[in-house]
């Protein structure tokens, strides 16, 4: 009875099965953006107070849209700052989609639903006008809903409206999560080209 030697890895296998384990570039960079997209949605979810780098823009987009608009009635000009700071994500989430940068649009959802907590907040405090209001107006500004609610008698609807927005912006939140979470599992099953070893004729 013959024997057969355990065979031996060659350094060859062995590097491949190494670089098998390894995790995509593509899997890692956009799963760390996804938990940070979650992480930052869910605290503006949980806390309409909490600051993050997407507030900073949507204050800079809101106060655009009132010069943007300024030219187009009183309506539009109070109501712009609103439209502008949800219109830029919507518009970059746009342009992405037609380049099929999918995770691109999954980011873009995510910012827009995180703009829509932040209108959510403002809406809800129409009547209480507690919130204190930031503004490149020389006198300080009005409360734009306020006067959007009250031109068009909804004012005592405000807290529903504002509910309604924060629900839809948490709806948002989740799907876009999803979507992203999906791209990112697509990156794992995907298989990885392995560069095998050379043949000399």
């Amino acid at each position: 009875m013959t024997l057969t030697p355990f065979a031996r890895n060659s350094p060859s296998s062995t590097a491949t099965a190494t670089a098998s384990r390894r995790l995509p570039l593509g899997f890692l960079g956009r799963g760390a953006l996804l938990g940070w997209l979650g992480y930052i949605g869910f605290r503006h979810l949980a806390d309409p107070d909490y600051f993050s780098l997407f507030s900073g823009v949507t204050f800079g987009a809101h106060e655009f849209g009132h010069l943007a608009f300024a030219f187009f009635g009183d309506v539009l000009a109070v109501a712009g700052g609103s439209l502008m700071q949800l219109l830029i994500p919507v518009g970059a989430g746009v342009l992405l989609a037609r380049r099929r940068d999918w995770f691109g649009v999954v980011f873009a959802a995510c910012w827009l639903g995180i703009s829509l907590v932040d209108l959510a907040r403002y809406v809800g405090d129409a009547r209480a006008l507690e919130l204190p209001l930031v503004s490149m107006s020389p006198d300080g500004g009005d409360h734009d809903w306020n006067w959007l609610l009250d031109r068009f008698d909804l004012l005592r609807y405000d807290t529903r409206i504002a509910a309604a927005i924060r629900r839809a912006a948490a709806a948002l939140l989740l799907t876009a999560l999803a979507a992203g979470a999906w791209i990112c599992l697509r990156f794992l099953v995907r298989p990885q080209p392995v560069a095998g070893p050379s043949h000399s004729a």
